[in-house]
């Protein structure tokens, strides 16, 4: 097991030692433009790479810390991404700090490269909204000495701080909703992105039934998307013994299941099908849907990271779960028929 204790702060002063060469030599290698031996730079680039090292051109400027908080995000088009990023840089923005999103769409190495760069702007703070970068690069965060707020992730990062939204309560909740409702056969529909939240959703709703008896179907086709949950349908609606009560781990997923199960199935909701979402994006209230979800209180959650970043006696450990909120609409009976 890796040792997940923050390595202390690493100075210019280190890696010239490590490299056996002057801390004037090591300025020089981090300067655009400075004269410095090829040799010289090769040493200087292996100790700074092994101990951690990243030069702070803020710091040379300003001699001040840089309020600027790093935003680390995946999937940056679904509604709840979306909505989660508007709300933490308004809140951070309110408080005087300055927003750098690096998107994390591209792959791993290029992300990485992007996170190590904003080291070397000595960012305040990185956020991490994200499955990637791994935790490799961000216990280098934390080495650097940075604070690390980690949301809806299942990390275990000494020094870091993690947010998350109790899944397990959510998707008990729901199976409850959908007994209340009558619904004999079940079905989870989730993706095949394996993130920590949807697995925690996923395995919790299973988890719940078999304790109470009864089995789930599950099933995923494809990324967490409105196709995907489209997709589902045609799988689940083509085989005999479909559900008549299903949990999907976000509305994207539910939105797309919900339009295949009627226009190409003919299912009547709440009727015939009940569903159950999570998120609570927008478009799950538009009158065509009327999904019954449980929201995420991204309010809350952006208010703490805030407070979190302008205390310095917060810095350490903490993990912390907000309560999602029941959203309760039309995609459920609300009780046997």
């Amino acid at each position: 097991m890796s040792d997940l204790r923050p390595r202390s702060f690493v100075s210019a002063q280190m890696v010239a030692e490590k490299a056996g060469v002057s801390r004037s030599a090591v300025s020089r290698t981090f300067t655009d433009g400075a004269s410095v031996s090829e040799p010289t730079r090769r040493k200087v680039l292996a100790a700074a790479s092994a101990l951690g090292y990243h030069v702070n051109h803020l710091a040379r400027v300003l001699r001040e810390r840089s309020s600027i908080v790093c935003l680390v995000v995946a999937d940056m088009t679904t509604p709840i991404r979306a909505t989660m990023v508007d709300v933490l840089t308004r809140k951070l923005q309110a408080a005087g700090k300055i927003t750098m999103v690096i998107n994390t769409e591209t792959d791993t190495e290029s992300v990485s490269s992007a996170l190590r760069q904003t080291l070397n702007y000595r960012a305040d703070a990185t956020v991490v909204l994200s499955g990637t970068p791994p935790a490799a690069l961000i216990e280098t965060c934390l080495a650097n000495g940075q604070r690390v707020v980690l949301i809806n992730r299942d990390d275990q990062l000494v020094g870091s701080h993690n947010l998350g939204v109790d899944n397990a309560m959510a998707s008990v909740e729901a199976l409850y909703l959908l007994r209340r409702a009558g619904c004999q056969r079940l079905g989870v529909i989730t993706s095949t992105a394996g993130t920590a939240s949807l697995v925690q959703r996923e395995r919790a709703f299973v988890a719940a039934a078999e304790a109470a008896g009864l089995q789930v179907t599950v099933t995923s086709t494809g990324p967490t998307s409105y196709a995907s949950g489209f997709e589902s349908a045609r799988r689940v609606f083509g085989r005999s013994q479909a559900p008549d009560g299903v949990f999907c781990v976000t509305d994207l997923l539910a939105l797309g299941f919900m339009d295949a199960a009627r226009h190409e199935f003919g299912r009547r909701i709440p009727d015939d099908l009940c569903i159950i979402g999570f998120d609570d994006i927008e478009q799950a209230s538009w009158e065509s849907y009327k999904l019954t979800t449980f929201a995420q209180p991204l309010t809350a959650m952006a208010t703490h990271v805030v407070d979190l970043l302008l205390d310095p006696d917060t810095a350490g450990s903490e993990r912390r779960l907000f309560e999602p909120v029941p959203v309760w609409r039309k995609s459920v009976r609300p009780n046997a028929s």
